[in-house]
């Protein structure tokens, strides 16, 4: 649990744009607006012209962070950039995206209020900053997240954003449900105060994944406030197919276990029923001894294919039956991921972010 602190109060207003004033002002703060990206040839070249608005009306600097892409990422980049002089392409050697953020924070943060994380894998409203800021100056908070709505275009991948988007498939997670805004412990990163980022260290660039709720879990710890805004969200673009969507799924896991034991916490509620999924599925290979054994996978198949129909009817996509498998498949991929981390070895030495 975080430790006590004083929340100010926020006032319930329909429209905090227009409460502000946002329509008519032009923001004052100076943002950094950090993209990671590697291979996003499909999606940096919109996300780039997305915020381009606002970069004209804000002081401040976009920066890509480049972990090496093989396509036409750095291309795309180049090309905005020489239209653009707010543009920066920089060089991530380490890859990572929290290598990326903390590289360009290093760089080009010294004069800079705040840091605007966005993820090349996703498209944002025009007004996007603009709202994160408004929020952060109406709430006080020291970072404001989103949540996020996953969107497919061919055919497997819309299977695969309907699963994410089911409360199967996020099990009610937060950021992945829209709200009106509320203080949280974790969100989708989004619009972060550079005093607190550099208070606690920056993002641990050990971690792949789950690099964001890391630094959730220490920022909350240094008493800073993460508000949830329910006035923006963004349009997140799965993964194509079910093998790298596993592969990701059980990186989350390892990277949620990562955290856990980096901070000598126990998974919660939710957590746990998920990473209990791989060891009573594994059951089932012991049928033959008892055929109670199999119970487990039945219920899991059956659970599967509840949610599946739910998809469909919510979605009116009969397709959403399969989405009901492709959830259950990501809870065993993370599951495993999990275990995998849980039980290796236990290096005692961490990298940069270890503040707590």
């Amino acid at each position: 649990m975080p430790p006590a602190m004083s929340t100010p109060e926020v006032n319930a207003v329909s429209d905090p744009r227009s409460a502000h004033g946002l329509d008519a002002a032009h923001p004052t703060a100076r943002v950094l607006i950090v993209v990671p990206t590697l291979n996003e040839e499909r999606h940096v070249g919109e996300v780039l012209d997305g915020i381009a608005g606002f970069a004209e009306r804000a002081p401040g600097l976009i920066v890509v962070a480049d972990g090496g892409s093989q396509d036409a990422t750095r291309a795309i980049v180049h090309r905005k950039a020489m239209a653009n002089p707010r543009i920066r392409l920089l060089d991530n050697p380490r890859r990572l995206q929290a290598a990326a953020v903390n590289l360009a924070v290093e760089q080009f943060g010294d004069r800079m209020e705040w840091i605007l994380r966005l993820d090349a894998h996703s498209a944002y409203p025009d007004d996007f900053a603009d709202i994160l800021l408004v929020e952060a100056d109406r709430t006080g908070a020291d970072s404001v997240v989103v949540s996020m709505q996953a969107e497919g275009i061919g055919p497997m991948q819309r299977i695969i954003a309907d699963a994410q988007n089911s409360r199967i498939g996020n099990g009610g997670s937060a950021h992945r449900l829209a709200g009106d805004g509320a203080w949280v412990e974790h969100g989708h990163h989004a619009l972060i105060r550079t005093s607190a980022f550099r208070n606690v260290g920056g993002y641990d660039e050990s971690f792949s994944h789950n690099e964001d709720a890391e630094l959730d879990r220490r920022m909350i710890a240094a008493g800073h406030r993460i508000w949830l805004t329910g006035l923006t969200r963004l349009t997140y673009f799965p993964r194509r197919g079910i093998r790298p969507l596993m592969r990701q799924y059980y990186n989350f896991g390892r990277g949620r276990a990562r955290n856990l034991i980096k901070h000598d916490a126990r998974p919660g509620l939710r957590q746990a029923v998920v990473a209990l999924l791989a060891p009573a599925l594994a059951l089932a290979l012991l049928t033959p001894l008892h055929p109670l054994l199999a119970l487990p996978l039945i219920l899991w198949l059956l659970a599967c294919l509840a949610g599946g129909g739910a998809i469909a009817l919510q979605t009116r996509r009969p397709a959403g039956l399969v989405s009901g498998f492709v959830a259950g498949l990501m809870h065993l991929a993370w599951s495993v991921g999990f275990w995998r981390q849980w039980l290796a070895p236990r290096p005692g030495a961490t990298t940069r972010g270890a503040t707590a």
